[in-house]
């Protein structure tokens, strides 16, 4: 597998476009599995979703995400997307805005990618939109 570094080198526009989608995508997948506590975000959560890029194409991703308590109602997360053509890693800071409701931006430093970040959270499952870098997704993950 090429390193992921290499993969990007050349970027064409289209793959610029597909390298913000895919990071936008990436922001909301957690590891792990365990059974979750309702309104508890914090902890591994592991599902699927679809990039949406700006051209209209979709393409299937698996993410895995880590979200922790920075302390009152902030987190950070941290998580890991694939596609078919590329895997990004981002991070992200969250406040809860109202009963398991989540927003937050993420960031992608290696491709200079940045987007907001919405979480709806239903006991055990999340629901994730993301939107940046000129693409959107959408998740649905669980602990």
């Amino acid at each position: 597998m090429i390193a992921l570094r290499q993969m990007f080198r050349h970027i064409t526009p289209r793959r610029t476009l597909h390298a913000a989608a895919v990071a936008v995508a990436v922001f909301f997948t957690p590891f792990g599995t365990a059974e979750a506590d309702a309104g508890n975000l914090e902890g591994s959560w592991s599902g699927n979703g679809q990039v949406i890029f700006p051209s209209g194409d979709r393409e299937n991703a698996r993410c895995k995400a880590s979200f922790r308590k920075n302390g009152g109602n902030s987190y950070g997360m941290s998580a890991v997307c694939a596609t078919a053509s590329a895997k990004i890693v981002q991070n992200a800071q969250i406040q809860e805005v109202a009963n398991n409701r989540f927003r937050g931006e993420f960031q992608n430093p290696e491709y200079g990618i940045s987007g907001s970040i919405r979480i709806v959270l239903n006991g055990s499952r999340l629901q994730a939109a993301l939107d940046g870098g000129g693409g959107t997704a959408e998740f649905n993950l669980s602990k």
